[in-house]
């Protein structure tokens, strides 16, 4: 399959865990800088893609015309928990599209506050589809078909005129045709597509870029400066896309996706990488792009401090003693 080991797993010195995948270093030219494994390995997006998913409506001035903040600007590209000020803000965004929570068709979970942070919920908990970790992304989608007077209750079809938006705008945005995508169904029952990593870095290193892209410059401004002043809202408490977008500093804009995807990019390197674990392990993901952006040289002695949990070396038990090993095994290569 042409995916390598990237974290190793010991227990008393002995080999427990080997999780392999696959990472892609790209540049806002769309060279390939680095690589380890298949740069080109073929993998749904998830939820990294939705700062690609809002390029129609920010494109369309959509943000402007409703009053959206840069904190909605940052939910229309979030994974959210679902606290408190996530489904204020949410409503917000309704609110401005003179629209109900009842529209929302992403469905109805527990919020991530709970499950991400695998604590359990109160007697009693309340929660409806703003509490949905994509109810931001949703509400960008319901209030492009307010401006452009489209349907709403079939705004998910794939052949809605906002998702063959969102599929022509991605697909230029990562340098791919329309055609060259698989497309699913995402948990929050939208489109979701399968691209090259190579191709997801890309549209990162541009998202990254701003204002310098010639094509969406305005937009991937807005975007990642709204994911960067307020990775609160991007995810929440105890996250990961919040601890590093914090880390960077301004610098880092980064979106985790489920199932073992993760892309960081740098505005001032104009540069991201994308990741791939094959098996989707969380802690794998995340201790692979610590390493990563370790063997890049983006890490100063502050953020390597910052980012040390999510690297998680070491295996602790419920008693707290030292089990065991989370290691990285691969080296970025040339292409």
């Amino acid at each position: 399959m042409n995916l390598v080991p990237l974290i190793e797993l010991t227990r008393g010195g002995t080999r427990e865990c080997l999780h392999f995948g696959a990472v892609a270093v790209v540049n806002k030219r769309q060279q390939l800088l680095a690589q380890a494994g298949d740069p080109h390995w073929l993998t749904f997006s998830r939820s990294t893609l939705k700062a690609l998913q809002a390029l129609p409506f920010m494109q369309a001035g959509g943000a402007a015309k409703f009053g959206f903040s840069n904190r909605q600007i940052a939910l229309l590209c979030a994974s959210h928990n679902g606290e408190d000020s996530h489904v204020a803000q949410v409503q917000g965004m309704l609110d401005k599209a003179g629209l109900s929570r009842k529209a929302l068709r992403c469905g109805c979970h527990v919020p991530g506050i709970f499950t991400q942070l695998e604590t359990a919920p109160p007697p009693g908990l309340v929660y409806d589809e703003r509490h949905n970790n994509c109810s931001g992304k949703h509400a960008g989608f319901l209030a492009y078909c307010v401006q452009h007077g489209l349907s709403l209750d079939d705004y998910l079809d794939p052949l809605h005129p906002l998702q063959q938006a969102i599929r022509r705008d991605v697909a230029r945005a990562v340098g791919l045709t329309p055609q060259d995508f698989r497309m699913g169904i995402d948990g929050c029952s939208a489109p979701n597509y399968a691209m090259p990593l190579n191709a997801l870095a890309y549209g990162y290193a541009r998202l990254a870029s701003g204002a310098l892209d010639d094509e969406f410059g305005e937009s991937f401004a807005a975007l990642s400066e709204a994911m960067t002043a307020h990775p609160e809202m991007v995810s929440g408490q105890g996250r990961n896309d919040l601890a590093f977008m914090q880390a960077g500093r301004g610098d880092w804009v980064t979106k985790v996706g489920a199932d073992g995807v993760q892309v960081v990019a740098s505005k001032s390197r104009g540069e991201a990488f994308a990741i791939k674990i094959i098996d989707a392990n969380k802690p794998a993901l995340f201790a692979t792009s610590v390493e990563v952006l370790e063997q890049l040289g983006w890490l100063d002695g502050a953020q390597r401090e910052a980012l040390r949990p999510w690297r998680a070396q070491t295996l602790v038990n419920a008693r707290g003693l030292s089990v065991g090993e989370r290691l990285p095994v691969f080296k970025l290569q040339s292409p």
